[in-house]
This record gives C-alpha cells, sequence and structure tokens, in this order.
C-alpha cells in the first residue's frame, strides 16, 4: 500500500445507485480534504441544492453534521475527519448518503492518487455522465417515473411534470464545465 500524503490528489469517481442509465461524475480533489469540504464538492458536482440531510458511511462508521442531526449519538463530525483518513487504498470506497427521504446513495471510490499538477486548481470535474435527478422527486422509483412521463408528452402527468421541473430537463445532460464553475467557490 502506497503511503499517502497530505499534499496528493484523488482521482475519484462518485456513481449515484440505482441509476439506469447511471448518474456518475470523475473528480480530482485533495486527499486532506475533510469531509465537509468534500460535502459541498460532492453537492456542486451532482446537481444537488443543499437542502437535505446526509452522512458518510464507511461500514460501521457514520460521519456527517452533527449540530443538525437529531439522531446525532453514532455519528462522528465531518469537520474534523479528512477524506485521506477514511480512504486508504485505492479499492477502499465510501458511501455518501444524501436526503434521506428519498434516500440517494453514492457510491465514492478512489480510483488513482497522483501529485497535484501546479497548472491545475482543485477541485475538479474530469468526466461524468447524465443529469442529476431532480431533489424531491421521490428517490429512484420517483425518478424512474419521472424520466417515463417525460418520455411520453400524450401522458396525462407530463404538462404537470413539465411544470414541476421548471420548464426543461435533460436527464442525459452533463457538462463539466459547468461544475468547474460551480467549483470556484470550493476553491476559495
Amino acid at each position: 500500500m502506497a503511503s499517502r500524503r497530505v499534499g496528493d490528489i484523488f482521482q475519484i469517481k462518485v456513481t449515484l445507485l440505482e441509476t439506469d442509465p447511471g448518474v456518475w461524475r470523475r473528480l480530482l480533489v485533495p486527499a486532506s480534504m475533510t469531509l465537509a469540504k468534500f460535502h459541498g464538492v460532492l453537492q456542486s458536482a451532482m446537481g444537488w441544492t443543499n437542502s437535505h440531510l446526509h452522512c458518510f458511511e464507511i461500514g460501521d462508521r457514520r460521519i456527517g453534521m452533527i449540530d443538525l442531526e437529531e439522531d446525532a449519538d453514532d455519528l462522528e463530525d465531518e469537520r474534523r475527519v479528512r477524506l485521506l483518513s477514511v480512504i486508504r487504498r485505492k479499492e477502499d470506497s465510501l458511501i455518501y448518503h444524501y436526503d434521506y427521504g428519498d434516500s440517494w446513495k453514492h457510491l465514492v471510490e478512489v480510483e488513482a492518487v497522483m501529485h497535484p499538477d501546479e497548472r491545475c486548481a482543485y477541485p475538479l470535474c474530469i468526466g461524468g455522465g447524465r443529469a442529476c435527478p431532480p431533489e424531491d422527486c421521490g428517490g429512484t422509483y420517483g425518478y424512474e417515473n419521472l424520466l417515463r412521463v417525460l418520455k411520453s408528452p400524450k401522458d396525462e402527468e407530463y404538462d404537470s411534470m413539465l411544470t414541476w421541473l421548471g420548464g426543461y430537463f435533460d436527464p442525459a445532460g452533463f457538462d463539466a464545465n459547468t461544475v468547474n464553475m460551480a467549483f470556484r467557490t470550493h476553491r476559495r
């Protein structure tokens, strides 16, 4: 096992579980980033609005926002835990659980560990696929229903779904440049 250094960069693949076709992002992030900051990076990368509770799950450990969770007895403070302390090997992974009602679970896997490139600013999105589901759409089942309705303009729910979405939603849409523009706030 190669030793991890504070200055290392992790190449991470984030996959939203139980979506088909899959929603995913490939990110370069500082290994020394706290999980609290990594949460912000994941929100921007996926396109979530940070309007729900979340936690990180690594084996039996739960790490999250201890000030906001009502049942925080088994929860570690994400502001005190660094990414490199919970992911030590390329094969290690963790689950990022966002919105306990809709229960969006993301598999976070380290694909590579590298030295920083002085020409790059981190975090950096280097790839991805598909748009993130809209907030509060009802989890996996609700998202599948939304996609079904959007494929059928004659469906009786079509107009109301489009109105709820604000008029447009492209489930295949993804733009790494848009994510990287959002990342500017995480670099400060």
